[in-house]
């Protein structure tokens, strides 16, 4: 199996002749950091996306990617509103309507887990707030056209790996230890939305005991709605709390195999 992250939430799978991807978002503006040189009508082979909700760093380039690739989609009931509004064939939307919701494909499985969103605390809102001042009402659109919906968690059985996949970071206790309950090999951890998010991913970490975590979501995507996210304490808290799980840290763009 091999991985490519994307930036922000968004990786590329391959496994044999298999292609799908998960919340791929490529666009970016100028501040970004870092840049993506990647564009969304770079991507031409897909056979399926899975999104984990409908944010706009989450799920904006997808009508263009499923034009392009003819993939099938796999998401909420209210991202598949966004999808349909935006011209997406009905055919390529698969939305998932119940809980631990199985697919079986050609060479893997994934599995629909409904999931929640991190919550922004207080101190993370006025700070981004401040950042945005005047120009709050520019990116006002941003927020009332991407509405969230069901979030979702996916888990693929890739090569007789289990990988499972947040696109944030708001999962309850239960939920966590509903999904510990079975081993996973590697955890793709988002790390953004909260004050005390490395804290919030330690404590994933602890509930699912991963023999790999890969952080995601760390980097400033879209400033100044987004920062960049220092990762050092989570790294340093799971080699200290959890000394089993390896952490890997991907750069944007390379293939890596697992």
């Amino acid at each position: 199996m091999k991985l490519k992250w994307l930036g922000t939430a968004g990786f590329e799978f391959k496994t044999e002749d298999q292609v799908f991807l998960f919340d791929p978002y490529l666009s970016r503006n100028q501040n970004a950091d870092p840049k993506q040189e990647i564009t969304p009508s770079d991507i031409k082979k897909a056979s399926r996306i899975f999104i984990s909700h409908g944010h706009f760093d989450h799920i904006s380039d997808v009508p263009q990617i499923a034009l392009q690739t003819n993939a099938d989609i796999y998401c909420s009931s209210i991202a598949a509103q966004f999808l349909q509004h935006h011209k997406v064939d009905t055919q390529q939307i698969k939305p998932v309507l119940t809980d631990n919701k199985m697919f079986n494909f050609s060479g893997y499985t994934a599995q629909a887990f409904f999931s929640r969103h991190v919550k922004f605390d207080k101190k993370l809102v006025i700070a981004t707030l401040l950042k945005i001042n005047i120009r709050l009402f520019k990116y006002l659109p941003l927020f009332r056209q991407f509405p969230c919906g069901r979030v979702l968690s996916w888990r693929f059985n890739i090569e007789d790996k289990i990988v499972q996949c947040f696109g944030s970071a708001g999962s309850s206790s239960a939920e966590l230890k509903k999904l510990g309950d079975k081993p996973i090999d590697i955890l793709l951890l988002p790390l953004q939305g909260h004050s005390d998010i490395c804290q919030i991913g330690l404590n994933y970490v602890k509930s699912l005991k991963p023999k790999i975590v890969i952080p995601h979501h760390y980097d400033n995507f879209f400033p100044p709605i987004s920062k960049t996210i220092d990762i050092g304490p989570f790294v340093e808290m799971v080699k200290k709390e959890v000394k089993k799980t390896i952490v890997i840290i991907p750069k944007m763009n390379e293939t890596f195999s697992l």
